[in-house]
């Protein structure tokens, strides 16, 4: 069982990342509920429900195929901690989005969607990092990889919807230094499972063992 819930516990850090993370979406998130109404940033939170299954769903049936390979699914997990590097010095420099108040389009779910839809990140995400994780989970039964995609989404709908309440109360809340320190703190964390990606890439490649680690 503690194995089951460490998925979980990734899922909610990755999800929160993802929830709160400068970007297209929650950029979206911020200027919809500015411009319009708290529940249309909500609208916008909720896109990565509706777009993220295919991709979820394709990345996993690819790399499926590729589990047999030690090397390509090494090379994956290394490509995943690079990854995640970049996330997290990404969470660690960030001063939160800049919004483009010139934008303008009439559904907001409608724009989230799209958004979401053309966001490299998502892609990048479930194939280098997400995919690996579901398929190595289910190798011991599907209650992990139920777990962290529970978690996962639960995160990311719930802090972006969480982001349009209190953009809607305190609109400054994105420049204040509590959105910062959060910022740091998931940086960090993103740098311990980009060193534990790396890890698990070098020993499927076998260098840890040529080293006697």
């Amino acid at each position: 069982m503690e194995y089951t819930f460490s998925y979980l516990i990734s899922g909610t850090v990755f999800g929160l990342f993802a929830g709160i993370a400068p970007g297209p979406l929650l950029t979206l998130v911020v200027a919809e509920t500015l411009r319009r109404s708290v529940r249309d940033g909500i609208k916008v939170a909720l896109a990565p429900a509706l777009t993220d299954l295919p991709i979820i769903l394709a990345s996993v049936l690819i790399l499926a195929k590729l589990t047999a390979y030690d090397t390509v699914i090494g090379v994956i997990s290394l490509t995943g901690g690079i990854y995640l590097s970049y996330l997290g010095y990404e969470c660690l420099t960030a001063t939160g989005p800049e919004l483009d108040e010139k934008e303008n389009h009439p559904s907001s779910l409608k724009k989230g969607v799209i958004t979401n839809f053309l966001n490299p990140h998502p892609y990048l995400f479930w194939i280098s990092v997400g995919a690996p994780i579901i398929i190595k989970g289910a190798r011991a039964g599907m209650l992990g990889p139920v777990f962290f995609l529970a978690g996962f989404y639960v995160l990311i709908i719930g802090s972006k919807i969480g982001v349009a309440l209190i953009v809607g109360r305190f609109g400054r809340f994105l420049r204040s230094k509590a959105y910062g320190f959060t910022m740091k703190a998931l940086g960090l964390a993103l740098l311990v499972f980009a060193f534990l990606f790396f890890r698990d890439g070098l020993d499927l490649l076998g260098f840890l063992k040529a080293v006697g680690l």
